[in-house]
């Protein structure tokens, strides 16, 4: 057996970034090449962070992709790490003559390992996914090679992240080629609950290879998607061997011992069937490295795992803090009405940035109860965040005195005055305006366009209102106990803020269950319509009530334009609103009887 020490860089890269990520990349081999690493493999399309979207279909940026990638081979050698072997994600390019159906200059998704000054070997994903927030044949043309790469006596096989997810492609090919070690650079965003899924998919792959193999997952937020790493490297048995914590940045260094290089496989190219209708060409190298004499291996680490309500809400604060810091963003503003969802949102804020870059407006009009104030001033107090009180029931008058509105169009128009509130603040101050809609709400329409929808970024978009109960109730109890969490030496949300009915505020008396049932059913529902795409009857089937399903059908339909005006926010569910589902606006499709 021959050993060998790899390092996996679990790092957050800027999309269109070039020169920070590669500047990053040096600085985490060095980090590497100090902890007696013989390997270090970096993410998924890290040197342009990912996902870059249309930017591939432009040239200059593939191109700038190409020689960032030239550029940091040799740098890395000019600083002294040349020898260390790196395997990185950028932009590729494949040779092929364009044609219709083709994304314009055939991009790939490329994986390249870098060695003494240059670019030894490269790849491209083969599996090319086409589901949930992915679009990647718009993007890219799929690759067809495996490289095999000789080092310290063990044969290195790279692939790159949904290679890992699909059968057949190159994967399937490293059990005939005979690698001792797959290394798989991913980019993989969060969701709930998919640390388990991706444990059990990496150790099943490790055993259909046979050797061991090492993922390397990127973290951070970019726009809706959340990456939260949990880096894994798993034995040819599939057992865990070491796992990196979740969404932090983290060097993964791990020892292994691995199987000696057959030394009848020789350099060269070599086809073989995939097993999907492809073939894949395996090409072999050797970098020329001799095997390392024995040495005392380090103890392997894996992290402990978060809890679901610790999972979701450090993937919120970290998709706050990221889009705030990747776009420029030095202080971010929101309405504070006293309510759970303005609570619970500025509360991520003050964890994500910190309570002094975090500004709300207590906005009391006509119909607003005194607790409103009270228990929105007491959050102020307890977390010590900047506040400021603007009433709005002069400016509705104006309005009014203007124009004649009643009933929802009444309510509106306070929505919409407290967002042009804020906006206005926002231009003149520069804050990033966050907007307070839960997931339950956006589904079914319950929000006002240019009102409490106006903003930049929607932290809990993609939260159910049940679950911000929940994670409101979960954050109470935490003592600044994970880098996620801030000491303000008692609960941040008042209690009151938890406890009582939820209600928007723009009539006398009114609740959300004037408009609305109980949301512990309507989140069972939505989950089936939304997270399920369940039809009427399978609703009915489930054990949901027919009128209601008909009546919730009918809602969420009919809000889908506001929906698609609605600011990002992060991702936590199997399919969120935005990148994940997608509808059509004018669509007279209707559910039978609904």
């Amino acid at each position: 057996m021959a050993q060998l020490r790899i390092a996996l860089a679990q790092t957050n890269p800027t999309v269109g970034d070039l020169t920070a990520n590669a500047g990053k990349l040096v600085d985490w081999t060095r980090r590497a090449s100090e902890r007696g690493a013989h390997l270090v493999v970096f993410t998924e399309m890290f040197l342009t962070g990912y996902p870059v979207e249309d930017l591939v279909l432009r040239n200059s940026f593939v191109e700038a992709s190409i020689a960032s990638l030239d550029a940091v081979a040799r740098r890395l050698a000019d600083e002294g790490l040349g020898e260390l072997p790196v395997v990185v994600g950028y932009v590729g390019r494949a040779n092929l003559a364009p044609r219709v159906g083709q994304p314009k200059g055939a991009p790939l998704d490329a994986a390249a390992v870098l060695h003494r000054g240059s670019v030894v070997t490269r790849t491209a994903k083969h599996h090319l996914p086409n589901y949930g927030v992915f679009d990647e044949y718009r993007y890219f043309v799929r690759g067809d090679r495996l490289p095999i790469f000789r080092l310290r006596g063990v044969d290195v096989a790279v692939a790159v992240c949904e290679d890992l997810w699909q059968e057949g492609g190159p994967v399937a090919v490293v059990s005939q080629a005979g690698a001792g070690l797959l290394v798989v650079p991913n980019a993989s965003p969060y969701e709930r609950e998919k640390d388990d899924v991706r444990l059990e998919l990496v150790a099943r792959r490790a055993r259909e290879a046979g050797c061991a193999l090492a993922y390397a997952n990127q973290i951070g937020g970019q726009d809706e998607l959340i990456f939260d790493g949990d880096s894994i490297v798993v034995g040819a048995d599939g057992t865990l061997i070491a796992r990196a914590a979740q969404f932090t940045e983290e060097l993964l260094v791990t020892d292994l011992e691995l199987p000696e290089a057959d030394p009848e496989a020789r350099p060269g190219s070599y086809p073989y069937d995939a097993g999907d209708g492809s073939t894949i060409t395996v090409e072999r190298l050797d970098l020329g490295l001799e095997p390392v004499p024995p040495y005392e291996p380090e103890p392997p680490s894996i992290a402990a795992r978060l809890d679901d309500l610790e999972e979701v809400y450090s993937a919120l604060v970290l998709g706050v803090r990221d889009y705030a810091a990747k776009n420029g963003f030095q202080s971010v503003i929101l309405g504070l009405s006293g309510g759970i969802d303005s609570a619970l949102t500025a509360t991520i804020a003050s964890d994500a940035i910190g309570p002094e870059r975090v500004n709300v407006v207590l906005m009391p009009s006509r119909y607003s109860s005194e607790h409103s104030l009270s228990d929105a001033r007491e959050l102020v107090e307890r977390q010590g965040i900047r506040s400021r009180v603007v009433p709005i029931e002069g400016i509705v008058d104006a309005f009014e005195k203007e124009i004649d509105l009643s009933g929802l169009a009444a309510e509106n128009l306070q929505a919409r005055v407290r967002g042009m509130l804020l906006m206005g603040l926002s231009n003149e101050h520069g804050h990033l305006v966050l907007t307070t809609g839960n997931k339950s709400e956006l589904a079914t329409g319950y929000s006002t366009l240019y009102g409490d929808s106006a903003g930049g970024f929607a932290p809990i978009k993609d939260v159910p209102k049940t679950m911000v109960w929940q994670l409101a109730r979960w954050r109470n109890e935490q003592r600044g106990s994970g880098e996620f969490i801030r000491d303000f030496g008692r609960p941040p949300i008042p209690v009151n803020s938890i406890e009582k009915e939820p209600s928007a505020e723009l009539r006398p008396g009114q609740l959300d269950t004037d408009s609305l049932p109980p949301y512990e059913v309507l989140d069972r529902l939505l989950d089936d319509y939304v997270e399920k795409d369940m039809g009427r009857e399978e609703l009915i089937a489930a054990g949901h009530d027919p009128a209601l399903v008909a009546r919730i059908i009918r809602l969420v339909d009919l809000a889908e334009y506001k929906r698609r005006q609605y600011p990002p926010g992060p991702k936590i569910t199997p399919k969120n609103f935005g990148r994940d589902r997608r509808l059509p606006i004018t669509n007279r499709w209707r559910e039978t009887g609904a």
